[in-house]
């Protein structure tokens, strides 16, 4: 893979539901600022990123923190929680994305069916998912590309409708500058709060460095690629949280389930692209779900295979060789967290969501800076024809300093309760323990029936 393919590639895998559907909810929580929060996801973002780098040049499988956790520590129960916390992102991720695409569907063609009809639409679209899930798909980067390409175009009409009301003079520029937050919420905790949820809008990272080994001399060109796409981003999000807050009044902002949209329909109200726009944003989260729902029943077929969870989750189509079982169990998931949590949050279904994946992978992060630096007194897996004469030792990237403390207890501090809200906390602590109740009862079945352990006998191979 060429490097600018790659850049496309590791920026169409950052960008996607966050920035489209959560921009009100960071204005919300911190004011016209929330180029603050932001910003600062990036930072912490850039910095776990590092850490991946050295350890996906330092053991180039795609297991990724499955496989570094084990590495690290070597305990059998800690790798599978990590495991499963990457499995359930997945499905928290997908649904988030769903419901937006629910949201701006019944916008785009002008249906008034109210939250039960965005429960209806967001299900139909996860099952929809399921059936392409069980025909089987093979990822290609050409149409990833494609896809990068149309949600880049949402954000840049974006920008570009902002500056242009900018320039005409109809919008409050000073605003962008404002910090404001909830009577009685200092302005730190409300930072804190918008920078959890802002960290949404920044993964996708750690899927990306599985392509290192994909490219020529991965520890001198995949690093630099892979922090130029970050950056591209991080530019692309603040431009649109500057454009969205100065358009329109943070309270409509934040009100919005379809912020972008409202962007769109006050800064150039002349324009039809209004009546176009919910579309572009359907399909610049459409891939993002799939892609998880993917990750996420592959994850589990891994881990059924390898009898850590129960076997029969392993089961395939004999025809497609698809994992039939774990699609349906993970569809079944994600078809319940959109009905339970609609019901409970309402219109706030994406931010808790949303929330919750960003939780999730905030824990996954700390545990994989730490395992960074663990494994730095390990040495590097050998080529496979490392016995060769004459052949070089791998190449591997490191992260400068102590950029992984750093990353520890940046990710660490956003996963206390200070910046996270209280239903995440629910909504992960149950997606953990449906996890930890099948591995008990695996671990019993395991015990009492085979006479064995219950462990992982190869995590490199976890993705399936």
């Amino acid at each position: 893979m060429g490097s600018k393919l790659l850049l496309l590639f590791i920026i169409g895998d950052v960008l996607g539901t966050g920035v489209y559907a959560l921009t009100g909810q960071i204005a919300g929580e911190i004011g016209g600022a929330a180029w603050a929060p932001i910003l600062i996801a990036f930072i912490v973002a850039t910095v776990t990123a590092l850490s991946y780098l050295e350890l996906v040049t330092k053991y180039p499988q795609a297991a990724g923190a499955a496989l570094y956790t084990h590495k690290a520590f070597g305990i059998h129960f800690v790798t599978f929680l990590v495991t499963f916390a990457v499995l359930c992102s997945g499905i928290t991720s997908a649904s988030t994305a769903s419901k937006f695409l629910a949201e701006n569907f019944l916008v785009g063609f002008d249906l008034g069916w109210g939250q039960f009809g965005v429960t209806v639409v967001a299900v139909s679209f996860v099952l929809l998912l399921a059936a392409v899930n069980l025909r089987g798909v093979g990822e290609s980067i050409k149409f990833n590309v494609f896809l990068t390409l149309v949600e880049l175009t949402g954000l840049l009409i974006v920008i570009g409708i902002g500056f242009w009301a900018m320039g005409q003079g109809n919008v409050d520029f000073s605003r962008v500058m404002v910090f404001e937050t909830e009577e009685g919420k200092s302005v730190f905790l409300a930072l804190t709060a918008a920078t959890s949820l802002a960290f949404f809008s920044m993964v996708g990272f750690e899927d990306s460095v599985n392509m290192a080994e994909e490219t020529r001399d991965p520890a001198r060109i995949f690093p630099k690629v892979m922090l130029t796409g970050l950056g591209i981003t991080v530019l692309i999000y603040i431009l649109v949280s500057i454009a969205a807050v100065a358009v329109v009044p943070v309270g409509q902002l934040s009100a919005s389930q379809t912020p972008l949209l409202e962007v769109v329909q006050t800064g150039a109200p002349g324009f039809p692209i209004d009546v176009v726009y919910p579309f572009l944003s359907i399909f610049a989260v459409a891939n993002t779900a799939l892609i998880n729902m993917l990750m996420a029943s592959r994850l589990l077929y891994g881990m059924a295979r390898q009898e850590v969870l129960p076997r029969p989750l392993a089961l395939v189509l004999s025809g497609r060789r698809t994992p039939w079982a774990a699609i349906l169990f993970t569809t079944a998931i994600a078809v319940g967290l959109i009905i339970v949590v609609t019901n409970v949050m309402g219109p706030q279904t994406v931010a808790a969501l949303g929330g919750t994946t960003a939780l999730l992978l905030l824990c996954v992060f700390t545990v994989v800076n730490i395992a960074c630096l663990v494994l730095r007194r390990h040495p590097p897996d050998p080529q496979p024809d490392a016995g060769a004469e004459g052949q070089p030792p791998r190449k591997t990237f490191r992260s400068p300093g102590i950029t992984p403390w750093f990353g520890a207890l940046s990710c660490a501090f956003l996963v206390g309760p200070w910046a996270q809200d209280p239903i995440e906390y629910r909504i992960a602590g149950i997606l953990l323990a449906v996890g930890v109740v099948l591995w008990f009862f695996t671990w019993l079945w395991n015990r009492a029936v085979k006479a064995k352990r219950t462990r992982f006998t190869d995590p490199e191979e976890l993705h399936g």
